[in-house]
Protein backbone atom coordinates (compact mmCIF):
# COMPACT_ATOMS: atom_id res chain seq x y z
CA UNK A 1 0.00 0.00 0.00
CA UNK A 2 1.54 3.38 -0.97
CA UNK A 3 1.85 5.78 1.79
CA UNK A 4 0.87 9.44 0.86
CA UNK A 5 2.56 13.02 2.00
CA UNK A 6 1.39 15.83 1.21
CA UNK A 7 4.14 18.88 1.80
CA UNK A 8 3.23 22.45 1.30
CA UNK A 9 5.43 24.79 -0.02
CA UNK A 10 7.12 21.69 -1.73
CA UNK A 11 7.95 23.11 -5.01
CA UNK A 12 11.11 24.64 -3.86
CA UNK A 13 14.14 25.30 -1.40
CA UNK A 14 13.41 22.83 1.96
CA UNK A 15 9.98 22.06 0.68
CA UNK A 16 11.71 20.65 -2.39
CA UNK A 17 14.39 19.04 0.08
CA UNK A 18 11.88 17.17 1.74
CA UNK A 19 10.02 15.71 -0.85
CA UNK A 20 12.58 14.58 -2.53
CA UNK A 21 13.45 12.79 0.72
CA UNK A 22 9.91 11.05 0.60
CA UNK A 23 9.86 10.16 -2.74
CA UNK A 24 13.10 8.48 -2.17
CA UNK A 25 11.80 6.59 0.39
CA UNK A 26 9.11 5.24 -1.66
CA UNK A 27 6.01 8.00 -0.86
CA UNK A 28 3.98 9.54 -3.23
CA UNK A 29 3.95 12.76 -2.81
CA UNK A 30 1.52 15.57 -3.11
CA UNK A 31 2.94 19.05 -3.50
CA UNK A 32 0.70 22.22 -3.08
CA UNK A 33 1.33 26.19 -2.78
CA UNK A 34 0.03 29.17 -4.49
CA UNK A 35 2.54 29.11 -7.48
CA UNK A 36 0.88 28.34 -10.83
CA UNK A 37 1.38 24.80 -12.50
CA UNK A 38 3.25 25.58 -14.94
CA UNK A 39 5.46 27.94 -12.99
CA UNK A 40 9.44 27.24 -13.34
CA UNK A 41 9.76 25.89 -9.86
CA UNK A 42 6.73 23.77 -10.53
CA UNK A 43 7.52 22.59 -13.62
CA UNK A 44 11.71 21.96 -12.44
CA UNK A 45 10.41 20.08 -9.22
CA UNK A 46 7.76 17.67 -10.74
CA UNK A 47 10.22 16.97 -13.71
CA UNK A 48 12.82 16.23 -9.98
CA UNK A 49 10.42 14.30 -8.56
CA UNK A 50 8.99 12.35 -11.34
CA UNK A 51 5.88 10.44 -11.24
CA UNK A 52 5.83 9.56 -7.43
CA UNK A 53 4.91 13.35 -7.59
CA UNK A 54 1.67 15.73 -8.57
CA UNK A 55 1.52 19.38 -7.83
CA UNK A 56 -2.04 20.80 -6.20
CA UNK A 57 -2.60 24.85 -6.54
CA UNK A 58 -3.92 26.05 -3.32
CA UNK A 59 -3.35 29.42 -0.63
CA UNK A 60 -2.84 28.47 2.89
CA UNK A 61 -5.25 31.46 2.93
CA UNK A 62 -8.37 29.56 1.79
CA UNK A 63 -9.53 28.05 4.43
CA UNK A 64 -13.00 27.32 3.16
CA UNK A 65 -10.65 25.40 0.12
CA UNK A 66 -8.63 23.11 2.61
CA UNK A 67 -10.97 20.24 2.26
CA UNK A 68 -11.29 20.63 -1.29
CA UNK A 69 -7.44 20.10 -1.55
CA UNK A 70 -7.44 16.60 0.62
CA UNK A 71 -10.18 15.32 -1.13
CA UNK A 72 -8.27 16.33 -4.61
CA UNK A 73 -5.34 14.44 -3.40
CA UNK A 74 -6.83 11.72 -2.10
CA UNK A 75 -8.87 11.15 -5.94
CA UNK A 76 -5.23 10.97 -7.59
CA UNK A 77 -3.38 9.05 -4.36
CA UNK A 78 -5.11 7.96 -1.63
CA UNK A 79 -5.47 9.06 1.49
CA UNK A 80 -2.94 11.16 3.14
CA UNK A 81 -1.12 9.53 6.09
CA UNK A 82 1.70 12.49 6.24
CA UNK A 83 1.46 16.33 6.29
CA UNK A 84 4.69 18.54 6.55
CA UNK A 85 3.57 21.87 7.14
CA UNK A 86 6.51 23.68 5.88
CA UNK A 87 5.19 26.82 3.31
CA UNK A 88 5.46 30.43 4.99
CA UNK A 89 6.43 33.65 4.34
CA UNK A 90 9.10 36.02 5.37
CA UNK A 91 8.02 39.70 6.73
CA UNK A 92 6.56 41.82 3.82
CA UNK A 93 9.31 44.33 5.50
CA UNK A 94 12.56 44.00 7.43
CA UNK A 95 12.98 46.95 9.34
CA UNK A 96 11.93 48.57 13.08
CA UNK A 97 9.25 46.25 14.68
CA UNK A 98 7.79 49.88 15.63
CA UNK A 99 6.99 50.23 12.26
CA UNK A 100 5.21 47.49 11.52
CA UNK A 101 2.11 47.84 9.45
CA UNK A 102 -1.23 45.94 10.65
CA UNK A 103 -1.61 44.70 7.20
CA UNK A 104 1.91 43.45 6.82
CA UNK A 105 1.07 41.66 10.32
CA UNK A 106 -1.45 40.08 9.28
CA UNK A 107 -0.49 38.97 6.42
CA UNK A 108 2.22 36.64 7.90
CA UNK A 109 0.35 35.45 10.68
CA UNK A 110 -2.78 34.74 8.27
CA UNK A 111 -0.41 32.06 5.73
CA UNK A 112 2.05 31.14 8.63
CA UNK A 113 -0.25 30.67 11.60
CA UNK A 114 -3.66 30.92 10.63
CA UNK A 115 -3.85 28.93 7.22
CA UNK A 116 -1.14 26.67 8.62
CA UNK A 117 -3.27 25.69 12.01
CA UNK A 118 -6.79 25.12 9.82
CA UNK A 119 -4.38 23.02 7.20
CA UNK A 120 -3.81 20.92 9.88
CA UNK A 121 -7.32 20.61 11.72
CA UNK A 122 -8.42 19.36 8.43
CA UNK A 123 -5.58 16.73 8.09
CA UNK A 124 -5.89 16.05 11.99
CA UNK A 125 -9.87 14.77 11.36
CA UNK A 126 -9.04 12.88 8.42
CA UNK A 127 -6.37 10.84 9.85
CA UNK A 128 -8.60 9.57 12.53
CA UNK A 129 -11.17 8.81 10.34
CA UNK A 130 -8.28 6.59 8.54
CA UNK A 131 -9.05 2.85 9.19
CA UNK A 132 -5.94 0.14 9.28
CA UNK A 133 -2.79 0.55 10.76
CA UNK A 134 -0.93 3.27 8.39
CA UNK A 135 1.20 5.12 10.93
CA UNK A 136 0.39 9.16 10.40
CA UNK A 137 1.77 11.83 11.41
CA UNK A 138 2.16 15.93 11.26
CA UNK A 139 5.28 17.58 11.17
CA UNK A 140 5.36 21.42 11.71
CA UNK A 141 8.60 22.95 9.75
CA UNK A 142 8.87 25.98 11.72
CA UNK A 143 12.16 28.15 12.19
CA UNK A 144 15.06 29.14 14.97
CA UNK A 145 13.21 32.02 15.01
CA UNK A 146 10.16 30.57 17.26
CA UNK A 147 12.92 31.10 20.25
CA UNK A 148 15.23 33.83 19.01
CA UNK A 149 14.18 37.05 18.26
CA UNK A 150 15.24 39.06 15.36
CA UNK A 151 14.04 42.19 15.83
CA UNK A 152 13.65 43.51 11.75
CA UNK A 153 11.26 40.93 11.62
CA UNK A 154 8.70 40.36 14.59
CA UNK A 155 5.79 39.39 12.44
CA UNK A 156 7.76 36.36 11.05
CA UNK A 157 9.29 35.22 14.53
CA UNK A 158 5.77 35.86 16.57
CA UNK A 159 4.20 33.62 13.61
CA UNK A 160 7.25 30.74 14.60
CA UNK A 161 6.57 31.00 18.23
CA UNK A 162 2.78 30.68 17.78
CA UNK A 163 3.39 27.17 15.55
CA UNK A 164 5.56 26.02 18.19
CA UNK A 165 2.91 26.41 20.28
CA UNK A 166 0.35 24.98 17.70
CA UNK A 167 3.00 21.98 17.58
CA UNK A 168 2.35 21.05 21.16
CA UNK A 169 -1.26 21.55 21.01
CA UNK A 170 -1.63 19.04 18.25
CA UNK A 171 0.97 16.53 19.76
CA UNK A 172 -1.20 16.24 23.05
CA UNK A 173 -4.70 16.28 21.09
CA UNK A 174 -3.25 13.44 18.50
CA UNK A 175 -1.57 11.55 21.36
CA UNK A 176 -4.32 8.94 22.08
CA UNK A 177 -5.01 8.24 18.84
CA UNK A 178 -1.11 7.41 17.79
CA UNK A 179 -1.01 10.28 15.45
CA UNK A 180 2.61 11.67 15.76
CA UNK A 181 3.14 15.75 15.37
CA UNK A 182 6.81 16.86 15.28
CA UNK A 183 8.01 20.25 15.14
CA UNK A 184 11.45 21.36 13.14
CA UNK A 185 13.13 24.08 13.42
CA UNK A 186 15.83 24.91 10.59
CA UNK A 187 18.65 27.21 10.93
CA UNK A 188 20.06 29.10 7.98
CA UNK A 189 19.63 27.18 4.79
CA UNK A 190 20.76 27.68 1.61
CA UNK A 191 17.70 28.21 -0.44
CA UNK A 192 16.25 31.03 -3.01
CA UNK A 193 14.93 32.66 -0.14
CA UNK A 194 18.32 33.21 1.82
CA UNK A 195 20.35 34.03 -1.47
CA UNK A 196 19.97 38.13 -1.17
CA UNK A 197 21.72 37.62 2.58
CA UNK A 198 24.19 34.96 1.12
CA UNK A 199 27.60 37.15 1.56
CA UNK A 200 26.95 38.47 4.86
CA UNK A 201 25.13 34.97 6.62
CA UNK A 202 28.36 32.86 4.84
CA UNK A 203 30.69 35.58 6.68
CA UNK A 204 29.00 35.03 10.06
CA UNK A 205 29.10 31.47 9.38
CA UNK A 206 32.81 31.39 9.15
CA UNK A 207 33.15 33.55 12.13
CA UNK A 208 31.48 31.01 14.21
CA UNK A 209 27.55 31.68 14.29
CA UNK A 210 26.81 27.84 13.42
CA UNK A 211 29.12 25.70 15.22
CA UNK A 212 28.65 23.46 12.27
CA UNK A 213 30.87 25.99 10.00
CA UNK A 214 28.15 25.45 7.19
CA UNK A 215 24.93 26.55 5.68
CA UNK A 216 22.09 23.82 6.49
CA UNK A 217 21.15 22.19 2.93
CA UNK A 218 17.53 21.46 2.33
CA UNK A 219 18.46 17.75 2.48
CA UNK A 220 19.48 18.16 5.78
CA UNK A 221 15.40 18.67 6.95
CA UNK A 222 14.42 15.89 4.52
CA UNK A 223 16.39 13.56 6.25
CA UNK A 224 14.88 13.92 9.63
CA UNK A 225 11.34 13.87 8.39
CA UNK A 226 11.71 10.50 6.74
CA UNK A 227 12.22 8.90 10.09
CA UNK A 228 8.88 11.12 11.56
CA UNK A 229 6.72 9.77 8.43
CA UNK A 230 7.75 6.27 9.01
CA UNK A 231 6.58 6.05 12.72
CA UNK A 232 10.56 5.47 13.86
CA UNK A 233 10.15 8.03 16.21
CA UNK A 234 6.82 7.59 16.73
CA UNK A 235 7.12 7.89 21.19
CA UNK A 236 8.76 11.22 20.83
CA UNK A 237 5.83 12.62 19.40
CA UNK A 238 5.57 16.53 20.77
CA UNK A 239 9.27 16.78 20.30
CA UNK A 240 11.13 20.08 18.68
CA UNK A 241 14.34 19.46 17.14
CA UNK A 242 16.73 22.10 16.05
CA UNK A 243 18.10 21.24 12.30
CA UNK A 244 20.54 24.21 12.34
CA UNK A 245 24.22 22.93 12.61
CA UNK A 246 23.74 24.12 16.35
CA UNK A 247 23.05 27.68 16.07
CA UNK A 248 20.24 27.88 18.81
CA UNK A 249 22.97 26.64 21.25
CA UNK A 250 22.60 28.79 24.23
CA UNK A 251 26.62 30.10 24.12
CA UNK A 252 28.93 32.64 26.40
Amino acid sequence: MSRIALVTGGQRGIGLGIADALVTAGYKVALASRSRPDSPDVVAALQQLGSDAAYFTHDLQDIEGHASLFEKVERQFGQVSTLVSNAGVPARVRGDMLDIQPDNFDFVLGINLRGAFFLAQEAARRMLEMSGDAYRSITFVTSVSASMVSVERAEYCVSKAGAAMMAELFAVRLAPHGVGVFELRPGIIETGMTEGVKDKYTARIEGGLVPAQRWGQPEDIGSIVVPIADGRMAFATGSAINVDGGLAIPRL
